[in-house]
């Protein structure tokens, strides 16, 4: 027997604000997402709503993604996107967390770099690649930098605000325990902001991934992004379909990643984090 009070009070619970929903429900939404995308694609297709030349149908892509990858070594490609992303990304990371937490701890640090970080962070990195080009070249160098350009200046300020939001009572109260300013920052605000700060790079990788086609778009001989506008010069559509779903993948699987991370590193807040 059903039990319709009860059930309704299970639908309400699920569009409670801020409630956690079961482990199999959000796998099976998310699938569901998916099959949806999937199914309108081939309706537009199939249906003959859309021109093939515009929108492929599913089977054109999947036929034309092996014979990618069997016959014009598509690995090649993906291999040097890759690392072309990952560069400009650690790189983007290794400078940016830092410097972030510094902005976050210190205000006079904040006071001085901020406005900087502000300025240059609205202006895109498409931009910068005439610049680029002039003073290093058109090599691996000039790719990993457009990267770096559309990272560094948004994880800088995140940081700066994970960091920023660690609670004043609970350095306060380290100060009235003895703790020194040393032990302040290792103890209380790097461990507070941490968590913060894995999600921060879980999210700028995902802008890294999105920088890629433009990074590539000048003097290139390899690499997803060079492949795409290849394909679009010769109206190879089914290609450009490869190219984005296998950025769209490889994005995927980084999050996937920095996800299974974030939940190994901080399982308290697992409920509440990513």
């Amino acid at each position: 027997m059903f039990n319709i009070g009860t059930d309704i009070a299970k639908v309400n619970k699920l569009f409670k604000p801020k409630e956690d929903i079961p482990r199999p429900l959000s796998l099976t939404l998310g699938v569901q997402s998916f099959i949806i995308l999937f199914i309108i694609w081939c309706i537009l297709t199939y249906g003959g709503f859309i021109r093939p030349s515009f929108l492929p149908a599913p089977h054109v892509v999947a036929v034309t993604a092996v014979k990618m990858f069997t016959d014009f070594n598509l690995m090649s490609d993906i291999g040097a996107s890759v690392f072309r992303v990952l560069t400009g990304f650690i790189i983007a990371a290794v400078i940016g967390v830092p410097l972030g937490v510094l902005m976050g701890t210190l205000r006079i640090v904040a006071a001085f770099v901020e406005p900087v970080m502000g300025f240059i962070r609205y202006m895109p990195a498409s931009a910068f690649i005439p610049l680029l080009i002039l003073w290093i070249g058109i090599g691996e160098a000039e790719k990993i930098a457009v990267i770096f350009i559309g990272t560094f200046f948004q994880l800088v300020l995140m940081v700066m605000n994970v960091t920023k939001n660690v609670s004043k009572d609970l350095i306060d109260v380290s100060y009235t325990l003895g703790a020194n300013k040393k032990t302040v920052f290792t103890k209380v605000i790097l461990p507070a902001a941490l968590p913060g700060i894995v999600d921060t790079l879980r999210i700028t990788c995902g802008w890294a991934w999105t920088y890629l086609v433009v990074a590539e778009l000048v003097a290139a001989n390899s690499g997803l992004g060079y492949m795409i506008m290849q394909s679009q010069r010769y109206l190879k559509t089914p290609n450009i379909f490869v190219g984005i779903l296998v950025i769209g993948l490889l994005g995927l699987i980084t999050d996937l990643l920095f996800k299974a991370l974030y939940k190994r590193l901080f399982p308290w807040v697992g409920k509440e984090g990513i």
